[in-house]
Order: structure tokens, then sequence, then C-alpha cells
């Protein structure tokens, strides 16, 4: 799969496409001259290039996700970790904890997915 790191303009484009995927491709430029300004070979250009990303499809005038927002957070999260963090999430968990403090309800959310872990797959 190609790089899929989007950049703010993507990634805003990118929001309007999972919002409401399926979407005509021509819906899609009508929206985005409403919601970005742009004209229709802008929203084709970018579209195109998310295409190549593996993130998003046209297919006979129809937009749709190859790869859901949850997926490409996933992947962007998983990218940062192994490329900041060698990988480990126990340092990339230490780091971010140093300066976050952490809620009763997020510590407890925490040790949900812990104990859940594997559970389910």
């Amino acid at each position: 799969m190609a790089e899929t790191e989007l950049g703010a303009v993507q990634a805003r484009f990118a929001d309007l496409i999972w919002e409401r995927a399926p979407i005509s491709s021509g819906e899609l430029v009508k929206l985005c001259e409403k919601e970005l300004n742009w004209k229709k070979p802008t929203t084709y250009t970018v579209l195109r290039k998310l295409c190549e990303k593996g993130i998003f499809k046209n297919e006979n005038g129809t937009v749709s996700a190859v790869m859901t927002k949850e997926e490409y957070c996933a992947e962007k999260s998983s990218r940062f970790v192994e490329e900041t963090f060698e990988g480990s999430l126990p340092a990339f968990f230490a780091a971010f904890t140093s300066k976050q403090k952490l809620t009763e309800k997020e510590i407890k959310e925490l040790r949900e997915l812990i104990d859940n872990y594997g559970k389910e797959r």
C-alpha cells in the first residue's frame, strides 16, 4: 500500500468523504466547492491522490472508502509508535503520560482495553 500520510487539507477532504461515503463524484465536487471553495479540477486531483494512496476508490462515478477513518488512524498511530519509539507501546505510553495526566475514567478504560486484549481476536 502507498504511503497514507495526509496533510491538513487532504485530511479535511478525507473527512468529508468518510462522513458521506459512498458519495457520487458530482456531489463531492459540489460539496468541496461549498466547504473548501475548490473548483472541480482541484477536487478530482486530490481525490486521485487519495485513491493512489489506497484510502478511497472512485468507480463509475461513486467515491467510497477502501480504508475507514478508524483504520487510517490505527495505521498512522502504529507508524508513529514504530518510527518514534522503536515500536514500543510502553515507551510511547511513558512519554505520553509524563506530560499528560490521565483521569480515573481514562485509566479504567485503558485497564479494560488491556484486560480484554486478545479475547476478541
